[in-house]
């Protein structure tokens, strides 16, 4: 598995471009959020390797009425992203606007999937045009995404799956699936097949593996079983130090680390 961080979100007192210096020469690749207000030549220079960045700007594309908004902005952010080498785009059920719906819904209905599988199957072909992967993120309503359609994990995953386009994958959340649904390991196990890229943070609070009640060993543990040699993002906030809380994620992640981890946790239980 290659591991990547969250540049929005971790050394967050320093200028953006050291943020990326700081995240690379810890031996992590980078996840962009908005390219549009980065110094994109200074981010290129800095050697980093970039795993995902945001597809779009504005639109819904499960809203017939503002779905071309979602292509039409994805195809102006593909220069930024093979300038950089990313090689996935990533893109939401809805608009957001500061984390926030743009408009709310709170029903879906058949014309919201329909139009959301039409939408994803042309950014699978603009994907498949310029050599980038398009991924459908899950987000949760309960906390952080109220009023976000289609936006639960099983429903992107089916969304996903309507598409049927090799350049459409899934970035499954697991903290935002913590929230919304649980039963985080059989997730992994259902998705993995249309999975782009999958990112973490703890819950309660979206910081580092470690920090609160999800096993992150344990869904380490499943991932290698299942084979997956692909990217885990930490898309979280530090609970302290900002390398101590990469150094958590680097262990939880790590195989063999992760084993040992969780073995000394249970002889510890034993002996007490």
């Amino acid at each position: 598995m290659r591991l990547a961080v969250c540049a929005e979100m971790v050394f967050t007192e320093l200028p953006f471009t050291e943020r990326v210096r700081r995240i690379h020469e810890a031996g992590f690749d980078v996840e962009l959020w908005d390219s549009r207000n980065k110094d994109i030549a200074a981010l290129k220079a800095s050697g980093a390797v970039f795993s995902s960045m945001t597809g779009y700007t504005s639109g819904s594309l499960v809203d017939a009425d503002t779905a071309e908004d979602v292509v039409r902005t994805a195809e102006t952010l593909i220069p930024t992203a093979l300038e950089l080498g990313v090689s996935r785009m990533v893109v939401h059920s809805a608009e957001l606007i500061d984390g926030k719906a743009a408009r709310p819904v709170y029903r879906s209905n058949g014309s919201m999937w329909i139009t959301g599988a039409r939408t994803l199957e042309r950014l699978g072909a603009l994907g498949e045009k310029h050599g980038l992967t398009f991924c459908l993120e899950n987000l949760n309503t309960v906390l952080d995404h109220p009023g976000i359609p289609l936006a639960r994990a099983k429903d992107t995953l089916a969304l996903v799956e309507a598409a049927g386009h090799p350049n459409v994958k899934m970035m499954l959340d697991l903290y935002h699936a913590q929230l919304g649904e649980g039963n985080l390991i059989e997730l992994v196990r259902t998705a993995l097949p249309h999975v782009g890229e999958i990112q973490v943070a703890d819950v309660p609070g979206r910081c580092e593996p470690g920090t609160g009640e999800i096993n992150y060993v344990a869904v380490a543990r499943a991932l290698v079983a299942a084979g997956y040699e692909g990217t885990v993002g930490m898309e979280a906030w530090a609970s302290g130090d900002d390398l101590e809380a990469l150094e958590a994620f680097r262990r939880a992640f790590t195989p063999g680390v992760a084993e040992s981890q969780d073995d000394s946790a249970f002889s510890t239980e034993a002996a007490l």
